[in-house]
């Protein structure tokens, strides 16, 4: 099979594609044949060698993949070969071939293609964690989404939107503000921090915001805490701006504030059943059209960099996917 292998820590442009042998599954493990892969940020921090956990060298990076279990090992039972399915992993994606355990494959229905389900997968069970698990979002909350058409700002957007929430998304620019409109956003805004809680509190009639699904991190952080209404949730799951600035007590205190804090990879690890109850969801939702992966761009496998260094430069619309030819 063909793999992209990290042998050292680099930039995008550093990943080659080698022919390793091809996998075998042990007992509890299927191997699946991969179809798509879905490129997210934090495969980007993993190959340059800053994420929070990095694996032994050599490695495949990627966190999830669609594709066709080729072969089931001993006691495997919840799926068999033949079937299309979702994996979630915490790195190996980005091959032919993925080994995982039972616990963490998801069968796709029939009406949801491999390039879309793999779209789906992390940044959907990420925004549908963090706004339904952690938030407790109900019909009616007025829902600020940051970074809107990002991965997972597009997968909050469209969720809080399904789910009967008034969703306000804060974007990088127009046309991202334009992408997040199409997919549900009622109001978008392209403002940076030092604005951002004049024109929150305006929004909502100096009420503030419910729900908060924040991927930015450091000024923008502190002026969404500032612009959260009384008893509101907010629900931190990265720092893409690069700062984390200090969260001071008394913003919390004075509205009874909840600041929360969210890996979604700890579910996968701690709690599969209810990341598989999530992922059922959103399936369910994408067979009825009213949410989609938000495909923006694929690459080939040997492109695996290309598709990482467009991610880096910001030029995502969506989701980036990675196709084997597979499936």
């Amino acid at each position: 099979m063909r793999a992209v292998v990290v042998r050292e820590f680099g930039p995008p442009s550093s990943l080659r594609v080698e022919e390793l042998p091809d996998l075998q599954p042990g007992p509890g493990e299927v191997v699946i044949e991969v179809a798509a892969v879905s490129v997210n940020f934090p495969d980007l921090l993993v190959v340059e060698g800053s994420y929070q956990f990095l694996p032994d060298r050599p490695f495949s990076p990627g966190k999830e993949a669609t594709g066709r279990i080729l072969s089931v090992g001993a006691g495997v039972s919840r799926v068999g070969v033949g079937e299309r399915v979702l994996a979630l992993v915490e790195y190996g994606a980005y091959a032919e071939q993925l080994r995982v355990a039972e616990d963490l494959v998801i069968p796709l229905p029939d009406a949801v293609t491999y390039d879309e389900a793999a779209a789906c997968g992390l940044a959907f069970s990420t925004a549908h964690i963090g706004l339904r698990t952690r938030a407790g979002l109900t019909r009616g909350d007025t829902v600020l989404i940051t970074g809107a058409g990002g991965g997972v700002g597009s997968a909050g957007v469209q969720l809080a939107k399904a789910w009967g929430a008034q969703v306000i998304a804060l974007a990088q620019d127009e046309e991202k503000a334009l992408l997040a409109r199409a997919q549900g956003a009622d109001l978008t805004l392209t403002c940076g921090p030092e604005t951002l809680k004049d024109e929150l509190m305006a929004a909502t009639e100096g009420r503030g915001v419910d729900v908060t699904l924040e991927v930015l991190g450091g000024d923008y952080l502190t002026q969404v805490i500032r612009s959260t209404a009384w008893e509101g949730r907010v629900v931190v799951v990265g720092f893409a701006s690069g700062g984390q600035n200090p969260i001071k007590p008394g913003h919390l205190l004075v509205k009874n504030i909840s600041v929360i804090g969210l890996q979604s990879s700890d579910y996968r690890d701690r709690r599969p059943a209810v990341l598989r109850g999530a992922v059922d969801e959103i399936f369910r939702l994408v067979a009825d059209g009213r949410v989609n992966g938000a495909v923006d761009r694929t690459f080939g496998l040997a492109e695996a960099g290309d598709a990482l260094q467009y991610v880096k430069d910001g030029k995502a619309r969506g989701k980036v996917v990675i196709t084997t030819g597979l499936g």
